[in-house]
């Protein structure tokens, strides 16, 4: 059973959040924590990698998914999210699908534009979940 609490911390004297995340997040009565690592768009234990970006980007979010599952928790548990681009344009795409993923959960959140470790990748992300 879960007893964390999740909730958004956006203090007024900062401009209010432009997209689906929350300048902070504070985390009461956590009994489980999941360390998600860099999860990257492999499509299946060969390693096949698909071509665009969105797809790529719904894969990631689906195996975040997979680890969650694992380990009792759900999307909804995420606390805190980064998210590394392989490239500025992927900006748009990036937020409009984890906005369908995650809907009104918005966590803490972190995107950093920089090269990732095989080049086929065009992002990876990790995360940190709560129950």
């Amino acid at each position: 059973m879960d007893h964390a609490s999740i909730t958004a911390v956006d203090p007024a004297a900062l401009p209010a959040p432009t997209g689906n995340y929350t300048h902070g997040t504070l985390v009461t009565g956590a009994q489980r924590i999941v360390f998600v690592s860099g999860q990257v768009p492999w499509a299946d234990s060969d390693g096949k990698v698909p071509d665009d970006f969105d797809t790529q980007c719904r894969l990631v979010w689906a195996n975040i998914g997979a680890v969650l599952a694992e380990a009792g928790l759900s999307l909804g548990h995420l606390a805190k999210v980064t998210t590394y681009l392989s490239d500025r344009r992927y900006r748009a795409a990036n937020s409009r699908i984890r906005a369908e993923v995650l809907g009104d959960h918005h966590p803490a959140l972190t995107i950093i534009i920089t090269g990732i470790y095989a080049e086929e990748w065009l992002l990876e992300i990790e995360a940190i979940a709560v129950a």
